[in-house]
């Protein structure tokens, strides 16, 4: 006799990146296990939340750092599986299994990549209060503790939230908090879109990142990443990993296992490290222009007289401190920043190769071919296939620094 379908609801944003990737998580967890659920995912479940103890289904997997969710299912008659944030104070997680993002270890790891690239002033760029914002709290507190077990002190600014009406007064207010900042800094931003107001900011109030203000988000959110003019590093949650969890715990609970109050914290997965952390301790000004000018325009088929033009200083001055503190000349620098745009974008599957060779202003395709036989003894095709069967060519290992 066929078993029978269990109709599974889904309280989760799917506008927001961590809730689309536990949504993927749950249907591999699907796909791998072949269990025979109807899965319903409402687009604005929040209108019928009143209503959601009338509902006759069978389990629910729900974002618990939603409040208003997190109440509407606290006498639920069927089983709930919250998905959400950790907590420092163990009585702040609620009476239901729960699979959570580790805050203090995203922050750990974001912490930890911003000593590792040489800052020693740190600051936190969090949220406004709000119920709904408890989880950027956490990661607030996470970093306070870190940076005070450490020696450190930790500046903090939580803004506000954002709003097309005040969308300038909000970012003016920011660049005045950042302008008052000792440099150079490194700051973690609490989420990606947070880290993008940072890089606009840094824009307007002319900070250089990352040679004055390194910043780093928490997300590795693509829509971010392609918005801002300078490629953000960010730390990646392994939200996967809890949307698999958080299927598999609901699967144990409705085959009849008593899984009691069960808890897994799921760590981040790693930093994907990119120019806004890029910190080099540059000491002489006309450095710091030369190599923020090149970050920002490498691409556009720059050359080093435009780089001369910018910095307002004659070659010989400018070259011979540019390799004083960087070890190679501004030519090299041009042409490491170019390779180095284009490794990132080849370890995707998109755009098409001759795509990426015109973003990255290499004059023809052939041209970009022979770049990368002569650092990767690879084409950019061969590149693309070791990097996606995770065997990337190390970056910085094989671009050319010599002068």
């Amino acid at each position: 006799m066929p078993q029978s379908r269990l109709s599974i609801t889904l309280l989760f944003n799917a506008n927001k990146a961590y809730d689309r990737q536990v949504i993927e998580g749950i249907g591999r967890y699907l796909q791998a296990s072949k269990v025979g659920w109807d899965v319903y995912l409402e687009e604005d479940f929040h209108v019928r939340l009143h209503k959601i103890r009338d509902w006759k289904g069978d389990g629910v997997i729900a974002d618990f750092d939603d409040p208003d969710v997190a109440a509407a299912l606290s006498h639920s008659q069927v089983p709930v599986i919250a998905v959400g944030g950790s907590y420092m104070n163990e009585d702040d997680y609620p009476p239901v299994p729960y699979v959570a993002t580790d805050n203090y270890d995203l922050v750990k790891t974001a912490y930890a990549h911003l000593k590792h690239k040489g800052f020693e002033r740190f600051a936190f760029y969090g949220l406004p209060p709000h119920p709904g914002n408890r989880w950027g709290r956490e990661r607030e507190q996470a970093m306070l503790a870190l940076t005070q077990a450490d020696g450190y002190e930790c500046q903090v600014y939580r803004g506000r939230e954002t709003a097309p009406q005040t969308w300038h007064y909000t970012m003016n207010r920011l660049a005045d908090w950042l302008l008052r900042l000792p440099t150079p800094i490194g700051i973690v931003a609490v989420t990606d879109a947070r880290a993008r107001h940072l890089l606009q900011a840094c824009e307007e109030a002319e900070l250089l990142v990352p040679d004055r203000v390194g910043v780093i988000g928490i997300d590795d959110d693509e829509i971010a990443r392609h918005l801002s003019r300078i490629s953000l590093s960010s730390v990646s949650q392994g939200c996967r990993d809890m949307g698999y969890h958080a299927a598999r715990l609901l699967h144990l609970a409705l085959s009849g296992r008593d899984i009691g109050r069960r808890r897994l914290l799921v760590p981040a997965t790693g930093v994907a490290a990119r120019q806004s952390t890029d910190f080099k301790a540059l000491r002489h000004p006309d450095v710091m222009q030369a190599m923020h000018f090149i970050r920002q325009n490498a691409c556009k088929g720059i050359k080093v007289d435009q780089v001369l033009d910018y910095v307002g200083v004659s070659r010989s001055n400018l070259e011979k401190r540019f390799k004083d503190e960087v070890g190679h000349t501004l030519h090299h620098e041009i042409h490491n920043a170019k390779l180095e745009k284009a490794c990132l974008m080849l370890q995707s599957d998109s755009p098409a190769i001759a795509e990426v060779a015109n973003i990255c202003g290499y004059p023809s395709l052939q041209y970009m071919y022979a770049v990368f036989k002569k650092h990767f003894d690879a084409t950019p095709k061969e590149y693309r296939q070791r990097a996606l069967s995770g065997r990337p060519q190390p970056l910085h290992s094989a671009i050319d620094t010599g002068g």
